[in-house]
């Protein structure tokens, strides 16, 4: 575990001393609590301002403490358990960048809030990579080069306004692309529910997201917004994500065995 902390812990402290910095002074991000259809709660601390969409975090936080524990089994490769690793530790250390982006409305999380998205995504494939080429190590090159390829990707959002959304919109793709491909090639019955089941719970992290205003006059999205449900989502995609790769890696490991 050392090895994934270290490796999670200084990109994501590089991107946030730069993120501090006057790069993404244009970058577009919306900077008060219109932007949410929750409504403030003044009378509650910055860090509670809206309380369910603040609280939701804690939810990435479990999720990733969960899968962080274990789940791989006494005979789980080091390469497979480290990627298992990283990705449950990126899904903890993103949780208080999204808190800190609603309790403070400052440039810097916001920026942060979308960059880390982007190799979040990009994880996905670097794993499904790993599957492809088991019982073999997977080329610390080729996940080096994915994440540093996905990190720089953000640059798109200095150079057009849509430029995030963009880079978002190609790493959903290539992500669902690559795990389609694996699961054709190595799956079964149970990790295409599995991949199924992440698709759609992408789908409704993006859905709910841009319909956070609209679904608002119904009742059901009233306190419980479509934003609040898009985050919901959004952990249940990390989550379903995380059965489908270690299905799919422990599957694949014992038929090339």
């Amino acid at each position: 575990m050392r090895r994934a902390l270290l490796h999670v812990s200084l990109p994501f402290a590089l991107c946030v001393a730069v993120a501090n910095t006057r790069l993404f002074e244009e970058v577009a991000v919306d900077l008060t609590y219109t932007h949410y259809a929750e409504r403030r709660v003044e009378y509650l601390p910055a860090f509670l301002a809206m309380p369910c969409n603040c609280l939701i975090n804690l939810a990435y936080v479990c999720m990733g403490l969960y899968w962080l524990r274990g789940h791989g089994g006494a005979r789980e490769p080091e390469q497979c358990r480290y990627m298992r690793e990283v990705f449950a530790l990126m899904a903890i250390f993103y949780a208080p960048v999204q808190w800190t982006r609603l309790a403070e409305l400052r440039r810097a999380p916001a920026v942060l809030d979308q960059w880390f998205t982007l190799p979040i995504f990009a994880w996905v494939p670097a794993w499904i990579g790993l599957i492809e080429r088991l019982p073999d190590k997977l080329g610390v090159s080729h996940v080096a080069v994915l994440e540093l390829a996905s990190v720089l990707s953000y640059g798109l959002a200095l150079v057009h306004e849509r430029g995030f959304e963009v880079a978002l919109g190609l790493h959903v793709a290539l992500a669902v692309y690559k795990g389609l491909r694996v699961q054709v090639t190595h799956g079964d019955r149970r990790t295409r529910g599995y991949l199924l089941l992440a698709v759609v719970s992408c789908a409704g992290f993006v859905v709910l997201k841009l319909l956070d205003h609209w679904l608002v006059r119904f009742q059901l999205f009233q306190r419980f917004t479509g934003h609040f449900w898009s985050k919901v989502c959004d952990v249940l995609q990390f989550h379903f994500s995380f059965c489908f790769l270690t299905s799919l890696t422990h599957k694949t490991r014992d038929q090339k065995l």
